[in-house]
């Protein structure tokens, strides 16, 4: 496809381009000019919007929310999935466990929030507990707890609050079977013989693990970790269905579409929009240069 015939490649791909022009291309271009704009979108204002939601302890408690998310959401569900995905290597009923713990990425976010908030239910002590959370604690001799609305003692700082843990651990029982079926098919690659070679020089099952199971898995770990860490930053649905960002469990996104469809302000959506993207647009080209790398 050389000299007279350059186009043709482009004829193939231009379907795909004006798709991706059209429907990501615009909007976010789109959207960063309005972020520069007021209210309704009339008047020029600079860098406003940006200043209000920066410095806004709102928009500060949020950003702080998301950190959480990503560090404590990432970290859980690629470690569970992983612990999982080794325990159930060698047994046989490996698959039918694989299915049970991957059926929650079946729901979708709204219905996993609903679910889970009747599991988090409250009712005052001395009443029935419809909440299976709390029906089991008080069954166990506890009290009951509001887990949504509670913040917990007053030494935990923002965002370390009863709610917070509370809200990811919904996502970590979605996202669980994600990690644990990409883990689990990496494992299946690791070469039996290396692994019988370990133990013929006398390595613990420990040690296989660490030294040489784990290197071989980094690449699986990069892929899983990445997409659960844009799912932390850009997380709405849980939030949004379980508290509707009150009582300090707000993200950006949810501010976002507060400022956008509560308070009329497209501005400031905007500009919140705009934040976000660029908190994952760093992930994104980790994840692309390790694709090139892996290329090369």
């Amino acid at each position: 496809m050389v000299g007279r015939k350059w186009f043709i490649p482009w004829l193939w791909l231009s379907p795909a381009l004006i798709i991706l022009g059209i429907f990501l291309v615009y909007p976010t271009l789109d959207t960063l000019r309005l972020s520069f704009m007021n209210r309704n979108s009339t008047q020029f204002e600079g860098l406003s919007n940006y200043t209000y939601v920066l410095t806004q302890p709102t928009t500060q408690s949020a950003i702080l929310n998301n950190l959480l998310w990503l560090v404590l959401f990432t970290g859980l569900t690629v470690g569970l999935g992983l612990i999982i995905a080794v325990l159930l290597n060698t047994v046989r009923y490996e698959r039918y466990v694989q299915a049970a713990i991957f059926v929650p990425m079946a729901i979708s976010f709204v219905a996993a929030g609903v679910i889970w908030r009747f599991m988090y239910a409250f009712k005052p002590a001395g009443f029935e507990q419809i909440g299976t959370i709390n029906a089991l604690s008080v069954s166990l001799g506890g009290s009951p707890n509001a887990w949504l609305v509670n913040s917990g003692p007053d030494f935990l700082p923002q965002p370390f609050q009863i709610n917070n843990f509370a809200i990811i651990g919904s996502g970590v029982w979605m996202w669980t079977g994600f990690a644990l079926v990409i883990l689990s098919a990496a494992l299946k690659g690791v070469s039996e013989e290396i692994l019988e070679a370990a133990r013929t020089d006398g390595a613990t099952a420990w040690q296989t693990f660490r030294y040489i199971i784990l290197p071989l898995l980094y690449p699986a770990i990069t892929v899983v970790a990445i997409a659960l860490a844009i799912t932390a930053l850009k997380q709405f649905d849980l939030v949004w269905v379980m508290t509707g960002g009150n009582f300090n469990t707000d993200v950006v996104a949810t501010l976002m579409f507060k400022q956008m469809f509560n308070f009329r302000h497209f501005g400031r959506a905007s500009a919140l929009a705009i934040v976000l993207l660029l908190a994952i647009v760093p992930i994104m080209l980790v994840n692309i240069r390790r694709f090139r790398s892996e290329e090369n």
